[in-house]
């Protein structure tokens, strides 16, 4: 089905949908609380909506997944470092089951050392938003760290080394395809490399899974899953806080910051300040910004979080406010670039679309491919040039972004 509906805005799709469920606007309006004049608006792209709960709800009323209502294919362009194969070529390693089957291979494994090695390179992609670079080495490194841990068989150090780096190697994976929108692909790496954490007896790597499976199941709009998946993960790390090393602070507060995303997703306030205070503590423990286990947890990633957390429970004026204020500069670009996405959604929904795309511009200057693929950004470009007289600027940006219909260059 989403294919009918690729070139399509959010409310296009909704009108969409709706008439094919055979659902008046009263009706659906009615289902997820709102007014017919509300979703007329929408409908006709006047009021546009890129809060997830929100979204959730059309979904649920309208019987699609989320990704049918939001989902925008995006087409990896291909590049020197990408080559011509780029998600699928992810897809195909992360679904082949084939080494449990024919069991131990012959010949020399990869060796632990260098995929702790090549582990950390691919992380650093990740955090510099090197895109092309990850979809060219991920399916490889997929495909070595399953080798590895079918090698060393079972009860030996390495094989526990082995299956904590896949676990970390998955982590980096579903980072990346949650990234893109690939929420579903994301959804197995994430669960694949919990299985891996669990066999590699690693307390950290465990709760750094858990955090990876809870954002993923954020990313599909199953708020509650997620929010329960990450009290538990929670629970299981907090008899280790007396002496909790930096590491350990670092993966506990970030399970509680994706806690707070879900729970601002679901509107609720209590839960998404309950959420952002823990991770605040475990902040202040740990005393400055750092980036132990690829977390880049500290201070600022929480003042980063009460941003997001502040959209998405619809408190506009708050992140207006806050957003600008926080100082990203000493933060991986990933970080950065993300901050600067969200900040510029507070400054289109305040009526300041200049000042967004001031933001936009400059972060497309550090990480062209994060700008260019995130969900988000293209949603706030694509409202931008539905404006009457849109700035020149945004049509030229909406068209490096690849959104259809953009190019500058016909009249």
């Amino acid at each position: 089905m989403r294919g009918m509906t690729d070139d399509m805005t959010i409310g296009r799709r909704v009108a969409f949908y709706r008439q094919r469920r055979g659902l008046t606007q009263v009706v659906l309006a009615g289902l997820v609380g709102r007014t017919e004049d509300w979703l007329r608006k929408v409908e006709h792209d006047v009021l546009p909506v890129d809060r997830l709960s929100v979204l959730r709800r059309l979904a649920f009323a309208l019987d699609i997944s989320l990704g049918d209502l939001i989902g925008e294919p995006v087409l990896m362009a291909w590049a020197d470092e990408s080559s011509r194969r780029t998600v699928p070529a992810l897809r195909v390693a992360l679904m082949d089951h084939r080494q449990f089957l024919i069991g131990h291979q012959p010949g020399e494994p990869p060796r632990l050392d260098a995929l702790a090695r090549e582990i950390a390179a691919q992380w650093e992609d990740y955090q510099n938003s090197r895109y092309a670079r990850l979809t060219q080495r991920l399916p490889l490194l997929i495909t070595d760290v399953q080798a590895a841990c079918q090698h060393h068989g079972t009860g030996s150090d390495d094989v526990l080394r082995a299956h904590a780096l896949a676990a970390s190697a998955h982590q980096v994976a579903t980072a990346f395809l949650t990234k893109l929108g690939e929420a579903d692909l994301a959804a197995i790496s994430a669960t694949r490399g919990l299985a891996a954490a669990h066999t590699s007896g690693d307390n950290l790597m465990i709760g750094s899974l858990y955090r990876s499976v809870a954002h993923a199941l954020v990313s599909i709009g199953e708020f509650e899953q997620a929010i329960a998946l990450t009290r538990a993960a929670a629970d299981h790390l907090e008899p280790g806080l007396g002496d909790a090393t930096p590491e350990y602070l670092s993966v506990y507060g970030m399970l509680h910051l994706t806690g707070a995303v879900a729970s601002s997703r679901r509107e609720d306030r209590s839960d998404t300040t309950t959420f952002l205070s823990e991770a605040d503590m475990a902040a202040k423990r740990l005393g400055h910004d750092a980036n132990h286990l690829w977390t880049a947890f500290g201070p600022t990633n929480v003042a980063i979080h009460r941003v997001t957390a502040a959209m998405e429970l619809g408190d506009v004026q708050v992140a207006v406010d806050l957003g600008p204020r926080v100082d990203t500069r000493d933060l991986p670009v990933e970080r950065r670039v993300r901050h600067a996405i969200e900040t510029a959604r507070a400054f289109v929904r305040w009526n300041r679309a200049d000042d967004a795309l001031v933001l936009l511009l400059d972060a497309e200057r550090y990480a062209p491919e994060q700008v260019r693929y995130h969900r988000l950004s293209r949603l706030l470009v694509r409202e931008m040039i539905r404006h009457p007289r849109p700035s020149e600027r945004a049509i030229e940006l909406a068209h490096r972004m690849g959104v259809h219909g953009t190019d500058p260059r016909r009249p």
